[in-house]
């Protein structure tokens, strides 16, 4: 990768406030030309600097009340990419994590029901070989979500 400069971050600063912002807004804001925002943006997209855009939905509106983030124990750690390929074919699961601490995975599904959380625990992700134990916490109201924040200051090597 190569280095990130000022201009780079401050196109990153205004883009992820609003990933539809036209170009030309963004080249205007930062002072050089459209072409210019597109060639960057392009390589920080080629980079992995940029890892998406698109609409966030919000999953309420889909009928998915509860957000429940789960401690997963394996049997063995080296079985996380097993489990991983089996979790895949759960749609409900939006994210997995392989972790340090208390638990060897962490993942965060939807439910849209209590009775079909259950179901999610007892007969998809418990019944996952490799996978000892489980345990549930759901989320009563999301507080913070956002980007980690960008600043042409910051030192990015």
């Amino acid at each position: 990768m190569d280095t990130i400069d000022k201009l780079d971050k401050k196109i990153l600063s205004i883009i992820s406030v609003n990933a539809r912002i036209p170009f030309k807004d963004v080249a205007a804001e930062c002072g050089v030309s459209r072409a210019a925002i597109h060639q960057r943006v392009q390589r920080l997209i080629e980079e992995g600097v940029i890892t998406g855009s698109g609409y966030t939905v919000n999953p309420k509106s889909l009928g998915y009340a509860t957000c429940t983030y789960v401690g997963l124990n394996l049997e063995r750690g080296s079985m996380y990419k097993d489990v991983v390929k089996r979790l895949k074919t759960i749609p409900e699961v939006v994210e997995c994590h392989f972790t340090t601490g208390g638990y060897t995975m962490l993942v965060k599904l939807y439910a849209r029901d209590n009775e079909q959380l259950m179901d999610l625990l007892n007969n998809k992700l418990q019944t996952i070989p490799g996978v000892v134990s489980t345990e549930t916490l759901i989320s009563l109201e999301q507080s913070i979500k956002r980007e980690i924040p960008i600043s042409a200051d910051d030192d990015v090597d």
